[in-house]
């Protein structure tokens, strides 16, 4: 497959690339400074990088329609996120993806945020509101996150998929174990709500290669197999 990642060079989209890689898929690295990337893969002939600057729509169609051998990508990824949070920024670029994909006819799966996600101890309280998994400070984050799911869903003629990571996302270990959901945040065995980059990065592939009938998924680290 071919599979466009957005946000190449940030924690999710530089391990979703070697992921992608690693499996022999053809990945396009799309970013405003590929060289920036966390884990760059230099000669890698299955990894070319490209300058997109995701706000500009033009260059996004532009690489989306063009960069690939059937003129489209089989899915793009995009894991674009900015800090502090820019909620416009973030909702503008997922818009832009979704309209030029919808075109395309190309299948978009979002990494979004855990605060779009149900608590799941009240099903009617969402994870932005639960100070137990989101401190004040990160509320503003959380909140964004659930403003770029609602872009998703006003785009009821693009196939996306947006995927809530657990409470806590950071660099680790490539287990490739892993616990599936959908729209309510998962807890591991010991209560927590977590999982590696590099195991969201398998999840995400997974569901490119794999897709489940779902548009709202999530997943935690598995301890066990």
């Amino acid at each position: 497959m071919t599979i466009a990642v957005l946000g190449a060079t940030g924690m999710v989209g530089s391990r979703v690339i070697a992921e992608a890689a690693a499996r022999g898929h053809r990945v396009l690295a799309l970013s405003r400074k590929p060289g920036d990337a966390e884990k760059p893969r230099d000669g890698d002939p299955n990894v070319t990088p490209l300058a997109v600057d995701a706000s500009d729509p033009d260059a996004v169609r532009e690489a989306l329609s063009t960069s690939a051998p059937t003129g489209a990508p089989d899915a793009v990824v995009l894991s674009v996120r900015t800090f502090p949070p820019d909620s416009e920024f973030l909702v503008d670029a997922t818009r832009t993806l979704l309209d030029a994909a919808a075109r395309l006819g190309t299948r978009v799966l979002v990494v979004g945020g855990a605060g779009a996600l149900r608590s799941p101890e009240d099903p009617d309280l969402p994870v932005a509101d639960n100070r137990a998994y989101v401190p004040a400070e990160y509320r503003a984050v959380a909140l964004a996150g659930i403003a770029q799911l609602r872009t998703c869903r006003a785009h009821a003629d693009a196939a996306w998929v947006y995927l809530s990571p657990p409470a806590l996302l950071e660099p680790g270990e490539r287990t490739g174990r892993y616990r599936r959901g959908t729209d309510t945040l998962l807890t591991d065995s010991d209560g927590r709500s977590w999982i590696s980059a590099e195991d969201l990065a398998v999840a995400l592939v997974d569901e490119v290669e794999t897709p489940g009938t779902e548009r709202h998924i999530t997943v935690v680290h598995r301890t066990s197999t």
